[in-house]
């Protein structure tokens, strides 16, 4: 597929307001975005939509950044910031007066309340038909407040053709003039929108379906100024596992909490997106490179996909074991730390490096990794939890003192070596290993699960090892 569908006149380009958190839906949109763009070998713009200044903080924006580059979608060239763009905004409102695609309209809050509640009482919808739409500038009060609104066609109707959606019309009597310019001058987000994608150049609006609506409206406006219209593609939203619009509950959180709180990788998140409403066959392992060469936003189905943790999870688990060693011991140094209460020193974080290939087996999430790990760095005597110390105790105390000779006997501290001195042992005493294990277990790490016995033994090195399990003994004396 890929080379033959290049196109570098493709321009997308993923909108966010930095209200908050890049949220998972967003990161979608932007991942959407950005494929459909490399895969066509266009741009990939950024714009912070941040006109409502109330609202838009720094934080927010710089949170939607590291959000961005941590999924590694790289823009092209500087990201654009709306607020900064707002004489340009208005200098179109002015020029869609002169062509007569806008007017201003002097009606008071008063008389949009009146006419609201006569559309209530009628019982039809309220659309706004000013007064002021054909009165003549003369005609005009020079010294009252007013908006500037959109003429909007009222006959006839129009239709998008959707790459998602498909073909979607809607009566030009279902939509009013909407609001360009505040009485106090300044733009509106419909107005700002539609200019920076024409000036940015943008080609293809991939989005949310909850602004297909929006869709019909700015189409009037990039019509009234006689601009090429953009290529619409409105994506549906994700929803929880029970169907209904996705929210905190069910995870619609930064992907900062993705990364920080959950433990997931970047390219466990960038898969399970990517297949959250679009496919490739049977394919579930999708890399980057497949991506763009596969991906076409055409194919984006148009149901809602619903968030499954369980799926987000075993990817996760499958990159994890892909991912190197001393990468994943850098992040989960945090976790560790943060549990320990310490700072891991160099030899630490070795050790935590060397660990990895037993840790991430079975582990889901950076998270679980952390947890698996603590048992390395325990201050002697170390602590037990109640399943550890549930394995102790009678015969298991008994065969606990046996496996300490046979290890303190052991002059190559190797794998292959300890496990056939504690293999003895359960030989002797005409046992599984797993009975010897069980309570070597509890007091070389103090948890009733760890990885494997030896590689634990392997790890924490023969003389803490053999420490650890002198004062379990001692304790049990």
């Amino acid at each position: 597929m890929g080379a033959s569908h290049e196109n570098p006149g493709v321009v997308t380009r993923f909108a966010p307001s930095p209200t908050g958190y890049l949220h998972i839906g967003g990161a979608r949109t932007a991942l959407y975005n950005w494929l459909y763009a490399r895969r066509m070998g266009g741009k990939f713009l950024l714009r912070i939509e941040d006109t409502d200044r109330a609202r838009s903080t720094d934080d927010a924006i710089e949170a939607i950044l590291d959000g961005l580059r941590w999924l590694d979608l790289n823009w092209d060239g500087e990201e654009v910031y709306q607020f900064s763009r707002a004489a340009r905004h208005a200098e179109v409102a002015q020029e869609l007066i002169a062509r007569g695609h806008a007017y201003r309209c002097y009606l008071t809050q008063e008389e949009l309340a009146a006419m609201r509640a006569s559309a209530e009482a009628e019982k039809r919808a309220f659309r706004i038909r000013s007064p002021w739409r054909d009165t003549p500038e003369s005609e005009q009060p020079k010294d009252q407040p007013f908006v500037v609104r959109l003429k909007a066609p009222t006959e006839g109707s129009v239709t998008i053709s959707d790459l998602v959606q498909g073909d979607v019309t809607v009566a030009n009597a279902e939509l009013d003039d909407m609001i360009l310019l505040r009485s106090d001058g300044t733009p509106t987000y419909m107005l700002s929108v539609v200019v920076d994608d024409h000036d940015m150049g943008v080609t293809h609006v991939i989005r949310g379906d909850d602004h297909l609506n929006n869709a019909f409206r700015q189409l009037a406006l990039i019509r009234g100024m006689g601009w090429k219209e953009p290529v619409y593609a409105h994506v549906p939203l994700i929803h929880g596992p029970d169907g209904a619009k996705l929210s905190k509950r069910h995870g619609a959180l930064g992907v900062d909490a993705y990364r920080d709180e959950m433990g997931y990788l970047p390219e466990a998140i960038n898969n399970y997106l990517l297949k959250l409403g679009w496919g490739h066959g049977d394919d579930e392992i999708i890399t980057r490179a497949q991506a763009i060469d596969w991906f076409d936003v055409a194919d984006v189905g148009r149901g809602a996909a619903r968030f499954d943790f369980k799926k987000l999870e075993n990817l996760n688990g499958h990159y994890i074991r892909e991912a190197d060693d001393a990468r994943l011991a850098h992040l989960a140094q945090p976790q560790v730390e943060a549990r320990i209460g310490r700072a891991l020193t160099e030899a630490d974080i070795m050790l935590l490096a060397t660990a990895m290939p037993v840790l991430k087996v079975r582990a889901k999430t950076v998270i679980e990794i952390a947890e698996g790990a603590l048992f390395l760095f325990d201050s002697r005597p170390i602590s037990m939890d109640e399943k550890a110390a549930s394995l102790l105790g009678g015969d298991a105390d008994v065969l606990l003192g046996k496996a300490y000779e046979a290890l303190k006997s052991q002059t190559n501290w190797e794998l292959a070596s300890l496990e056939e001195g504690v293999k003895a042992v359960a030989a002797e005493a005409e046992i599984g290993l797993g009975k010897v294990a069980q309570p070597l277990r509890a007091a070389l790490t103090g948890r009733g699960t760890s990885p494997g016995i030896f590689d634990v033994l392997v790890l924490l090195g023969r003389e803490e090892s053999l420490a650890r399990i002198e004062d379990c003994l001692a304790q049990r004396a």
